[in-house]
């Protein structure tokens, strides 16, 4: 079994006995393999592994990757039903200029934080592919250096993007302010989770949470992540961040 193979078994289990120890079904977390920076030699180990779910960053690199993943699997006629099964997730910040690859390639965009850019994703989403799913991304912790939506703001924008053709609004994500205490992270989680079962409330047909990294995974299941985003504990540490 490769490294990755068992880093992916290992945060299964901690997923699996957090959410039980919640009171929460073993498979109401799915996790997001975060395989940015990485190379496509590193996701298909983990999708040989049985992992589906990949984020990505930097677009470029990301279009690149997805062409090189795809190639690889079609190259051996037993892996040609996981290449069709695999789900690749935008988690970096978005530049309306790139949005047009972004709806062409991707299932998923967990970053939307402007009006402009949902109506630029729906407006570029090809006719003939499923809407795509849509977290919004809420500046939890109030940092300036932070990216998302106001909470004051959420529910406004809300509104608007779920009435957007060609997507469908799907959850909330977060990034709160790192914290090595336990007590503080759930707290940051339990005021996403606040906000979602508010707009859930408010008649918005929501499902996803999208909150949780490799250093406060636990916490994140226990406030009720449906997705957590998890990438060093899998592939190791990043040694660069690549452009666009």
């Amino acid at each position: 079994m490769s490294t990755i193979a068992q880093n992916l078994q290992a945060i299964a289990s901690t997923i699996v006995a957090t959410a039980r120890e919640a009171g929460r079904g073993a498979d109401s977390v799915r996790l997001l393999a975060v395989s940015k920076t990485f190379g496509a030699e590193a996701v298909l180990e983990a999708v040989r592994a049985g992992q589906r779910a990949f984020g990505e960053n930097y677009l470029q690199e990301s279009l690149d990757k997805i062409v090189a993943v795809r190639a690889g699997l079609a190259a051996q006629p037993a892996e040609q039903a996981a290449a069709a099964a695999l789900e690749w997730h935008f988690i970096g910040p978005i530049q309306s200029n790139k949005t047009r690859p972004i709806a062409e390639h991707f299932d998923w965009v967990h970053t939307v934080e402007r009006e402009k850019i949902a109506q630029r994703l729906s407006e570029q989403r090809p006719d003939g592919m499923a809407p795509l799913n849509i977290c919004l991304q809420v500046n939890i912790s109030g940092e300036a250096s932070k990216s998302g939506v106001a909470p004051a703001e959420l529910a406004e924008l809300a509104r608007r993007v779920a009435a957007l053709p060609k997507l469908r609004l799907r959850g909330l994500m977060a990034i709160p302010e790192p914290s090595e205490d336990y007590s503080a992270q759930r707290a940051a989680f339990a005021q996403l989770r606040q906000l979602y079962e508010q707009l859930r409330a408010d008649g918005l047909a929501l499902d996803t949470l999208s909150m949780g990294m490799s250093a406060d995974l636990r916490a994140a299941v226990v406030e009720g992540a449906t997705i957590v985003r998890v990438g060093s504990a899998i592939f190791g540490a990043r040694h660069y961040a690549p452009a666009g």
